[in-house]
């Protein structure tokens, strides 16, 4: 770090997300490594007090860690934006594009990325019968973190009996088998690729709880493979106009090489919890967790 004053940092956690559980344990965790390089900072639990809550806080910078809806969709951007304050990770119209799983796809498609055939279809439809082919998923398509994530197998008889906390639509798509990767991006560089090796599905217990799955860091996969993961990563973070961080997630079927990789998602607030994969890409080019979290907010601005 550099001898000048370092700004005050607020971080954002927990809010009111299917993921605020998740958020809680990336806002601590970030927070302790912030101090830990020197920063003042202040943990805010986002509430509908939240722009009362940031106006008292004077000049700051937002160490944005709230993942999942009004968090991670542009909501909480505007905010920020409208308050004129500093904040990490991506601005409004990015981080809305990539929480709508099916509008970052349009976004893919143009970009010339491979993606899964899917679709949209009311839960009501997708719960009376197949509307598509087995295998395929069904899954929220404006939420993350494998949340309400439903896996039909190509044997299933009978449609997904859905939650009742799952949207009047949803997204339909087809099943990639093959190999779980990921890649973060930082700033204006891939910085490496895992691979995410699970006893079943990667769903969310797999994701958060420990001992959930298990990381080859860097993936242990043909160097096109990997490279390929790296240049489609920083393709994505840069067509949907993101900034700061981003983890771009893929399925990999090693039966078909190159035309296996199929890109999932880009979430645009990665976990920054224990078990997370961005801290451990960080690693991958030298910079210690603490030293990953002050660069964000070293990258902080508005108009973003």
């Amino acid at each position: 770090m550099s001898s000048r004053t370092l700004p005050k940092v607020v971080v954002l956690k927990g809010g009111p997300s299917a993921e605020r559980e998740v958020s809680l344990v990336s806002g601590r965790e970030c927070a302790a490594a912030l101090r830990g390089e020197g920063y003042e900072v202040v943990e805010l639990d986002a509430g509908p007090d939240l722009a009362a809550q940031l106006a008292g806080q004077g000049d700051c910078v937002v160490f944005n860690a709230l993942h999942g809806r009004w968090g991670e969709d542009g909501c909480v951007q505007g905010l920020l934006e409208w308050l004129r304050i500093p904040y990490t990770h991506s601005g409004v119209l990015a981080s809305a594009l990539a929480m709508d799983k099916e509008k970052t796809k349009d976004v893919y498609r143009a970009e010339g990325l491979p993606v899964a055939e899917s679709i949209l279809e009311n839960k009501s439809a997708v719960m009376a019968g197949h509307v598509m082919a087995p295998p395929y998923v069904v899954k929220p398509y404006n939420e993350g973190s494998s949340v309400g994530v439903y896996l039909v197998h190509e044997a299933a008889n009978a449609p997904p009996l859905l939650a009742d906390d799952m949207p009047e639509v949803v997204m339909v798509e087809a099943f990639i088998p093959g190999r779980e990767l990921t890649c973060t991006v930082k700033g204006d560089a891939a910085m490496g690729v895992t691979e995410i090796l699970t006893d079943g599905w990667y769903d969310y217990d797999a994701k958060y709880k420990p001992g959930g799955s298990r990381h080859v860091c860097p993936a242990d996969v043909p160097q096109d493979i990997y490279d390929a993961c790296l240049d489609y990563a920083l393709r994505a973070h840069r067509a949907l106009g993101c900034r700061g961080v981003t983890r771009t997630d893929f399925r990999w079927d090693d039966t078909k090489g190159l035309d296996g990789l199929i890109l999932l998602e880009t979430n645009t607030q990665p976990g920054m919890t224990p078990t997370s994969l961005s801290p451990e890409h960080a690693g991958l080019v030298g910079l210690s967790f603490g030293q990953f979290c002050a660069w964000m907010v070293e990258d902080a601005s508005c108009d973003r």
